[in-house]
């Protein structure tokens, strides 16, 4: 089993490789919890992955050097094999599910690995590479459930208590669990007292439904953006560890994520993925007992396209009350459209699209539909609007922030 030996020896393997990553107070996430991010989206090729991926290389042999390196990734630890095995001489193949993201797949090929899309999920792209190491003889590295892969991981949670050495709680997003196994075991070894937990996607739950039933849990699906953290099966490794070591394990809704991205780029200034997210998701949105504590949120990562990137900013604006769509009854005659337009100008609104729909069945001949976008403060001031528009007779039939919940 892992032992805190072997996380220092790893940290010493990865001295002069990783970088020690910057702990920065945030205090604008939350009024109720004092939250510090460990910025592992700036960590060499943007995420913790190259911690874990260059500590079980290194400990390769030559013949096992030789044989060539084999992995496979949604993305980040695609990165890190590429990286730490251009880097010693060894080639490289990856085996990536066809759905991820386009700049993880090229920035794959940049670090000088042979990538492999293969349709379906990680776990397809997992059967797929097993089968080419059987055929092949490839060394083979596993990008969770393995002991010196979780030992470079848990470098992580020595510099986390180096750098603030009083924190009560420590949130870390969890895939397939080798993060947070090594994290949880460097910090419980050095300081039983520190919380150690676990977040992952709602659509994504294997590790908290492993737990739940505690026994390995396979799930038949799994659907979210947070493709860093989209595994059906955690290892057995990881599993055992994070029973030992893991105080609990909560999970965020898509929208949860979307808004604590957003929320990353606005008052933090930093660029997270949707895996990365997902610990500040959960102390954003009270999915844990954290309040008046020093609390570490690990932003595993930073690599998220830009085509998902502006998907999502827009999904977090609506669940921040930023943006919002409103359907209005109208009188299909003039002057109605600058009546609704003036009501939002006076209350601070700014109206962004304009729709008229006056096919609608359900509609008197004479009417018709108003859909209007606007740019908002907060929720407070959709409400302000809604009842300003309803008192000068206008009537809303249902607004996208009620559609999404």
């Amino acid at each position: 089993m892992l032992t805190l030996d072997k996380i220092y020896q790893a940290a010493y393997t990865l001295k002069n490789v990783a970088r020690k990553t910057d702990l920065l107070h945030a205090p604008n996430l939350s009024h109720e919890t004092q939250i510090y991010l460990k910025t592992e989206n700036l960590q060499v090729t943007g995420s913790f992955k190259l911690r874990g991926a260059y500590n079980k290389i290194a400990s390769l042999t030559e013949e096992q050097k030789a044989a060539g390196i084999l992995a496979c990734s949604a993305g980040n630890h695609a990165q890190g094999v590429a990286m730490s095995a251009t880097q010693m001489g060894v080639r490289s193949i990856v085996c990536m599910p066809d759905g991820a993201p386009i700049s993880k797949v090229e920035a794959t090929k940049r670090l000088g690995a042979e990538v492999r899309l293969v349709p379906g999920a990680y776990d397809d792209a997992y059967e797929y590479a097993i089968k080419l190491q059987q055929e092949t003889g490839a060394t083979f590295i596993h990008p969770f459930n393995d002991e010196l892969v979780i030992a470079g991981q848990g470098t992580i949670g020595l510099e986390i208590l180096d750098q603030l050495p009083d924190v009560d709680a420590v949130i870390v997003p969890v895939g397939g669990g080798g993060l947070i196994a090594g994290v949880a075991c460097a910090v419980k070894s050095l300081n039983p007292n520190v919380k150690v937990y676990g977040v992952q996607a709602e659509n994504a739950p294997s590790m908290a439904r492993s737990r739940q039933m505690d026994e390995i849990v396979t799930l038949d699906t799994v659907a979210t953006f947070a493709d860093g953290i989209a595994v059906k099966t955690p290892g057995d490794v990881t599993f055992a560890l994070a029973k030992q070591y893991v105080d609990d394990v909560v999970t965020v809704t898509e929208d949860e994520i979307a808004a604590a991205i957003l929320a990353l780029i606005e008052q933090q200034k930093l660029i997270a993925e949707g895996a990365g997210a997902v610990s500040v998701a959960a102390a954003m949105f009270r999915k844990l007992p954290i309040e008046g504590k020093k609390v570490v949120c690990l932003v595993s990562g930073g690599n998220i396209d830009v085509n998902i990137l502006s998907r999502v900013i827009t999904r977090g604006l609506v669940m921040g009350g930023r943006n919002s769509v409103l359907q209005i009854a109208l009188e299909d005659k003039p002057g109605q459209l600058v009546g609704v337009s003036k009501i939002i100008s006076d209350c601070g609104g700014n109206v962004v699209s304009v729709h008229h729909e006056r096919s609608d069945a359900n509609m008197a001949i004479a009417s018709c539909f108003l859909k209007i976008g606007m740019e908002t403060r907060d929720f407070a001031q959709i409400e302000l609007i809604k009842s300003e528009l309803t008192k000068a007779g206008f009537k809303i039939m249902t607004d996208r922030v009620q559609e999404m919940q």
